[in-house]
């Protein structure tokens, strides 16, 4: 087998691909699009986001302390593409793209209603890491879409067409593979 060697670079691929909603109070909210997002830990609930310090995002996200994570869907992608290269210096993207801001439980900057999930975050900790800065974050709040919500009171995410992002391109999520402990499962 043939491999080359490659400078070191960020080539940790697939990733999710959400669009982070924050805003200051009687401002316009904004949303930028992350590749860079994580669970980093389950008790307390935290994630992270990094995010570019020259970015409109950073410093609203900076001064506010806080955020909400939105999941996107295979219907979000071309808003989630748009959010990640137009500024919010400049346009109004949820007019632009049609995006209804609602607040949810945990936060006073809004959420994206036609998000699956919403993630409402509160800064814990900013590491300043080079060209973007990580926001530590806890989970103080978790809105959800009921359309994806079973009979059974089940949450179905998986059949929300959820969107990854590897390498400069979207991908939905596609055919289920196995579940969490099917390897050593008798």
């Amino acid at each position: 087998m043939a491999k080359q060697s490659w400078k070191p670079g960020n080539m940790l691929y697939p990733v999710p691909v959400v669009m982070i909603s924050c805003g200051k109070k009687d401002e316009t909210p904004n949303i930028i699009t992350v590749a860079w997002a994580g669970t980093i830990c389950s008790d307390p609930v935290m994630v992270s986001i990094s995010v570019r310090k020259e970015r409109h995002s950073h410093s609203i996200i900076k001064e506010t302390g806080e955020f909400v994570i939105n999941l996107v869907t295979k219907d979000l992608t071309f808003a989630t593409d748009y959010c990640g290269v137009k500024s919010g210096r400049d346009v109004d993207k949820f007019k632009e793209m049609k995006l209804t801001p609602i607040n949810i439980e945990g936060v006073e900057c809004p959420a994206i209603a036609e998000s699956p999930l919403n993630l409402a975050c509160k800064v814990k900790e900013i590491k300043e890491l080079g060209s973007h800065d990580m926001f530590i974050a806890e989970v103080t709040g978790v809105t959800v879409d009921e359309k994806y919500m079973a009979e059974s009171g089940k949450f179905e995410l998986n059949s929300a067409n959820l969107v990854a992002y590897s390498h400069g391109e979207y991908f939905e999520l596609g055919e289920k593979l196995g579940k969490f402990g099917y390897s050593v499962k008798k």
